[in-house]
């Protein structure tokens, strides 16, 4: 396929499915320590075995109930957290997650006073560095790792363009580069982020890109 007919796949791919995990969440994305928090709580529920949706779902949920901070999530019961994600439809895991997001917040709070941003500059730029971090944080693990810096990188664009192994899974299902930079290239940088989210989409999801290549060829 030709650099022309990539461009025009990218396209429709993010027109169509380029809405990121964290707007759908309701994050408003900045390089501030709720909405990054907020970033973090999300990719931990996205990194389990469970439906997208559910995961999104539970994590509008925990922050209706007021968890939209390390300190309010430390703070909260346990019973409350679980309730909160039971009421997002998080229920297979619930109980320990509720543990996890307690122990994370803890965490965040003693090592680096809430804020995620104190651990990308304590990274010193070092990618992996940043990455060993987040894998230390309770319940994250590599894939949630790879969820909250394939989002956050449109804030943080040092770490830009991060396409992580899901996304180049959806890239290669779809035809398209399955090398970082070429496929980043195929869109404005800005549009990175709900790039790479699409290109998740159509790793998870036959129908995405089957619609999508429909499309593009319409």
């Amino acid at each position: 396929m030709g650099g022309t007919s990539d461009r025009a796949l990218a396209r429709t791919l993010l027109e169509r499915h380029g809405k990121t995990y964290a707007e759908e969440s309701g994050i408003r994305m900045r390089d501030t320590p709720q909405p990054l928090y907020q970033t973090l709580v999300l990719a931990h529920l996205l990194s389990a075995r469970i439906r997208a949706s559910v995961a999104v779902a539970s994590a509008r949920a925990l922050f209706d109930a007021g968890l939209r901070s390390p300190r309010r999530m430390a703070d909260a019961t346990w019973q409350h957290r679980v309730d909160a994600l039971g009421a997002g439809g998080y229920r297979r895991y619930d109980e320990r997650t509720s543990t996890q997001l307690g122990d994370a917040a803890e965490l965040l709070l003693e090592e680096y006073g809430g804020d995620l941003r104190r651990m990308r500059d304590a990274a010193g730029g070092d990618l992996e560095e940043l990455r060993s971090a987040l894998r230390k944080v309770p319940g994250l693990g590599s894939a949630g790792s790879d969820i909250f810096l394939r989002e956050v990188q449109g804030v943080w664009p040092e770490i830009s363009p991060y396409l992580d192994g899901k996304a180049v899974q959806g890239a290669e299902r779809l035809g398209l580069p399955t090398d970082s930079g070429k496929l980043a290239r195929l869109v404005e940088e800005d549009d990175v982020t709900g790039f790479a989210s699409a290109l998740v989409r159509a790793s998870l999801d036959k129908s995405v890109v089957d619609e999508v290549r429909q499309a593009a060829d319409g």
